[in-house]
């Protein structure tokens, strides 16, 4: 099992910045892939960006030269720096963690933009 808790959302003007944080815990190993997924009301969860152990990086279009992932491998944490924050990335901001097809989910953190 693996346990992932969240940090870092707010409420933040448009134009502003935010930092997320997610810490994993329990059975951490080998290679893996840790992301932020996002869900907006009556929208699905969409991908916002991932990263794997070995850190390549992938982004949604929508947040790319805004939004920027790291990890720290020896703390088991993933970052997501987010700046020039628009209202529509209003949402619930999830990680995951995924190895071997094997995924977890932390609790949501919320973020709103206001204009």
């Amino acid at each position: 099992q693996v346990q992932l808790v969240e940090s870092g959302g707010g409420l933040v003007q448009a134009g502003g910045s935010l930092r997320l944080s997610c810490a994993a815990s329990g059975n951490i190993f080998g290679f893996n892939t840790m992301g932020w997924y996002r869900q907006a009301p009556g929208k699905q969860r969409e991908l916002v960006a991932t990263i794997t152990s070995s850190f390549s990086t992938v982004y949604a279009d929508s947040v790319k030269g805004r939004f920027t992932i790291s990890r720290d491998n020896a703390k088991n944490t993933v970052y997501l720096q987010m700046s020039s924050l628009k209202p529509e990335d209003t949402a619930v901001y999830y990680c995951n963690y995924l190895r071997n097809r094997a995924d977890y989910w932390g609790q949501g953190t919320q973020v709103t933009v206001s204009s």
